[in-house]
Formats: structure tokens, sequence, C-alpha cells
């Protein structure tokens, strides 16, 4: 069975712009309409004030002014009027209208620092300013986002691209030794796999940020899932003469077996490549009140406080030695997955000097008991 984990996001910027318009739409007809209501109730009162002032003076009388002249005299004096209040009450009206026309003219250039001000009269000019300038900030941030993405991606790509292109012209060597030419080639072949996963994580962030991934959940059991990832990874953990500390339960779980694949084998592996050599990787699975409780720790040097701040972070690798082992965009990709199964991850430092990342999932509705 296919279930979609999609889920609309409390506020996109379609959204923003929808409810930008709305309250320009909204403010703009109910402050003209008023203004325009109060310029012709002024005018005609002002106008009416006047005609009455003038006939008890008589001024009227002795002009001999007869009645249907007085209404077009009383007619034309309220348009009159009407025009010059309206005149310079349009330039206070328009004045906020003309710095937010100029104020989107600067963000269509892509200057997303313009702010206006928020402590404007009537109230909806404040609510329009308002929520330009969060639209604004967002967009600032959006860019931001992008410019640092493009940048990473660029030089996560450019750094194996430029091992492959000179292991490759070294090949075109005759007097290459065998055993050379054999290290240059798993050189070119390590290369292109690191080009492969970090493609891979960034056609999956891109599909779970923008919620474009169909998720197909299945019930399976997940600690034979974590079983398999360890077999996986032999080669690398043997290699260092890991030891493994595991306490396992049997737990059959409904989720999407491929992604959490992923996250398993991910955090697995980092806890392998930064224990020291003989080191020991703690794993744990159990079920505690209703959630799905997996632990793995590992011996080394602790996160420090800068790098447990931003280990989520896209991009970020905190520990430089292994940076041509990854490409940063692995416990990113793993958060994103988790929270995608409306679960959790935490990293953190233990007393007795491992380093711990816990994962905590929810079980679905329809599997619990």
């Amino acid at each position: 069975m296919r279930k979609s984990n999609k889920k609309k996001p409390k506020e996109t910027y379609a959204d923003i712009a929808a409810d930008f318009n709305a309250k320009v739409e909204s403010g703009l007809r109910w402050y003209f309409s008023l203004v325009v209501f109060i310029v012709l109730a002024g005018s005609t009162l002002l106008v009416g004030i006047l005609a009455y002032i003038a006939m008890a003076l008589g001024v009227i009388g002795r002009l001999r002014i007869e009645m249907p002249v007085l209404i077009v005299l009383m007619i034309v004096s309220s348009i009159i009027i009407g025009t010059i209040i309206t005149i310079f009450v349009s330039k206070h009206v328009l004045r906020p209208i003309n710095e937010l026309s100029r104020a989107m003219k600067q963000v269509s250039q892509g200057d997303f620092s313009v702010r206006l001000n928020e402590h404007l009269s009537p109230l909806f000019v404040r609510r329009i300013n308002a929520t330009f300038n969060h639209m604004a900030h967002e967009l600032s941030t959006v860019e931001t986002l992008r410019n640092d993405f493009v940048s990473n991606v660029s030089h996560e790509i450019k750094t194996p691209l430029s091992a492959i292109e000179g292991y490759a012209v070294l090949l075109q060597d005759d007097s290459l030794t065998d055993e050379e030419r054999h290290e240059y080639t798993d050189r070119i072949i390590d290369g292109s796999k690191r080009l492969s996963t970090l493609v891979a994580n960034i056609l999956m962030m891109s599909k779970i940020e923008s919620e474009n991934i169909t998720v197909s959940k299945n019930t399976y059991r997940i600690d034979e899932q974590i079983r398999q990832n360890l077999l996986s990874l032999e080669p690398k953990w043997t290699e260092k003469d890991i030891e493994f500390d595991i306490d396992m339960d049997s737990i059959e779980f409904t989720a999407a077996e491929s992604l959490m694949n992923h996250v398993f084998t991910n955090l697995i592996d980092n806890a392998v490549k930064f224990s020291p050599h003989g080191g020991t990787v703690g794993i744990s699975l159990a079920e505690r009140e209703g959630m799905l409780i997996f632990e793995i720790s590992n011996s080394g040097q602790p996160i420090t406080d800068e790098a447990m701040e931003h280990i989520f972070d896209k991009f970020y690798q905190g520990d430089t030695s292994h940076r041509s082992e990854g490409n940063g965009l692995g416990l990113a990709l793993v958060k994103k997955i988790v929270q995608l199964h409306n679960g959790s991850i935490h990293a953190g430092n233990t007393p007795e000097g491992l380093v711990i990342f816990t994962v905590e999932l929810p079980f679905p509705k329809e599997q619990k008991k």
C-alpha cells in the first residue's frame, strides 16, 4: 500500500504573497471608500453651513437668488471644495502607496534589504508594511541559503572532479607500473562514487524539502534492517578493528524502509568513521511509551559546542580531518527523513566520554495496539 506523508507547509512564499495582496486590496478598498465618504460628507456639510449662514444674514434674500440657482451653486461649491480637500488628502493617502511601490521595485531588482515603516497610520497601512517586511525578510533568507547552497555544492563537486581529472591525466603515462595504475584507477573510482553519492543526496534532499516525494511505507523488522546495514559496512569496521555492543529488541515498525535504510547506514558509518582504531560502537533499539528509540554511540573525540549547533546543517563538517570521506549532507538528510516520519534526532556527549545520537520515532496510529 502506498501512502503519502505530504503535509502542507504552515506558510509558503505563495501564501505570504497572497496574504499581502489580500491585505493591500482590502485595506485600500476600505480606506478609499472612507476617504471618499468623508470628502463628500465634509464638503456637503461645509457648503450647507455656509448657505445657512448666508440665509441667516439675509445675503441670499438681498441677492434675490432663486432656489434652483441656489441648489446649483451649492453643488458646484461642493465639487470645488471637495476637489480641494481631495488634493490635500490624496497626498497623505498616496504616500504609503508610493513608498510601497518603490519598495516593491527594489525587491524585484534583487534588493531584499528594503524595509517599510510599521508605525504609520492607519492600521491597515501598518499591517501591509509589516507583511511586506516579513516577505522581504523571507526572500532575503532564501537568497542567502541559495547562494550558500550553490557555493557549497560547487566546492563539493569541484574537489572530486579535480582528483578524477588529475589521476586520469597520470594514467596516460605509459611508464606507470601496474601497482601505480591500479592505485590511480581506485582513486578515480572513489571520486566517482563520492560524486554519485553527493548527487543522490542532493536530489533526495531537494525532493524532501519540496515535498515532492511519495513515501511508500511497509511494516518490517527494523532490527533486522539495522543488522543488514552493519553487514554492508563490515569492510570499514573490520579495517579499524571496531567492537560492537549491541542491544536490540525484535521490533516490527511501519516506515519508508528505503529512507530509513539511509538513516541507519549514515549513522553507523559516521560512528565507525569517527571512532579510533580499536574503538567501540554501541547500538540499542527499544520501544518506550509508544516510541521507537534508536541510539548509537561511539568512542572518540567529543562533539564541540560549536559543532553541536550546526551538526545537522547542510554541508557542515565539524571534523575537517574526515572531509574527504563525506560531503556534509548525510546528517542533514537523516534529520529530514526522521522529521518526515514525525520523529526527532538529537546528538550529544555522554559523561563516559562517548558521542551519542538518539533517534525517536512514534509508532503509526494503525500500528499501535
